[in-house]
């Protein structure tokens, strides 16, 4: 328990708890942050080997990214100790349980992430009703299916141009993570001019100086298959996607894949972080002194729960790829330019435009955070 504490700071978190129903072989974990803005908004991630504290980290990355894009929510995160390729019917009544289990937190809004998708948002929604990312025919905006984040990607990188040498058109793009996140930003990169020259999923790496086929990777993703299966192009190991030569290299799947061991291994002018959390602090300190530009997570990658919270306010997708853009290009247009003319890191500006806006929204709550905390559970 007090290891829990060195989490905790000014801003959060609002209330931790952890669920256990063995009868489901469920154990997750909620992390709600900070609803200083409004009730959380984060997803539900899924995979073997999350832990508390990345779920501390990734409900605070919500806090700041949902702050950031100026939403009426705070941040949270739920994680599920489990395979995300699991059948389908015992992952849903893991679902259902962990629900069940949630349906009074009325601080936190379920929403899909790493490991689950519309259809597991669907048995939330028979369930409990609180949910965003649903399928479109139960009144939601299937963000994954429609690309939402990777079109904040596109806009932010636009945006993040401004401040180097080289043009979208022709541009060398790698891909870390070809899901729903790495597909959509090499599609909507691709259609831009852009060449994708590397991608990696869990199995291993593909690189082709000349181009990879994106419609092609993406059938193969569709069908079960790895990128590796990608034909007449150089196979590789996972994390050799780290070296590949690029103007920009988008990191879209697990936390501090770039750390403090590797980041001297990037050879790219631009980063922009598709994930959240995939640099650690340590290396974003390199490459900033590096003079290589990046982009932080919940700058960059903000389209996705923009996309959420214009679908639980009543949305249409049109809009919400409207919002998106705006959101995510001022953003970064700010952030990059705070960050030029203080002479401060990428993430210390975004960093700064977000907690300001976090404490402004304190201003107006009855009790200060703490005392006002329900607590640990």
């Amino acid at each position: 328990m007090e290891d829990m504490f060195r989490f905790a700071d000014e801003l959060g978190p609002f209330k931790i708890i952890h669920v256990y129903e063995p009868s489901v072989d469920l154990k997750a974990v909620l992390v709600v942050d900070n609803v200083s803005r409004g009730p959380a908004i984060g997803g539900v991630r899924m995979a073997p080997d999350v832990s508390t504290e990345e779920c501390f980290r990734l409900a605070r990355a919500m806090t700041l990214k949902n702050a950031a894009a100026d939403l009426p929510y705070g941040g949270g995160k739920i994680v599920m100790y489990g395979d995300p390729r699991m059948p389908q019917e015992k992952k849903s009544k893991m679902l259902r349980a962990l629900a069940s289990a949630l349906r009074y937190t009325d601080e936190y809004i379920f929403a899909p992430d790493m490991g689950t998708d519309e259809v597991c948002m669907a048995c939330i929604k028979d369930e409990i009703g609180r949910v965003v990312g649903l399928p479109c025919e139960v009144g939601g905006i299937p963000l994954d299916e429609i690309g939402a984040t990777g079109w904040g990607l596109v806009h932010a990188t636009e945006a993040a141009l401004k401040y180097c040498d080289f043009e979208l058109k022709g541009a060398r793009v790698v891909v870390q993570g070809f899901g729903a996140v790495g597909k959509n930003a090499a599609r909507f990169l691709a259609e831009r001019g852009a060449v994708i020259v590397g991608v990696a999923d869990s199995r291993g790496t593909v690189h082709s100086p000349e181009g990879l086929d994106v419609e092609t990777l993406s059938m193969l993703k569709r069908e079960g298959k790895s990128v590796l299966e990608y034909p007449g192009a150089e196979k590789l190991d996972r994390e050799a996607i780290i070296a590949i030569p690029c103007d920009i290299w988008i990191p879209a799947a697990r936390p501090d894949v770039i750390n403090e061991n590797n980041v001297h291994l990037l050879n790219t002018k631009l980063v922009v972080e598709g994930a959240n959390i995939p640099v650690t602090e340590g290396a974003e300190k390199i490459l900033y002194e590096a003079g290589v530009l990046y982009v932080p997570d919940f700058i960059a990658n903000a389209g996705g729960v923009i996309c959420a919270a214009s679908e639980y306010q009543g949305s249409t997708q049109c809009a919400a790829f409207g919002s998106i853009e705006e959101k995510v290009r001022r953003n970064t247009e700010m952030v990059l330019e705070a960050s030029s003319k203080k002479g401060i890191s990428p993430r210390k500006a975004a960093v700064e435009l977000a907690i300001e806006r976090v404490k402004r929204a304190m201003k107006y709550r009855r009790w200060s955070l703490f005392s006002s905390a329900p607590g640990f559970v």
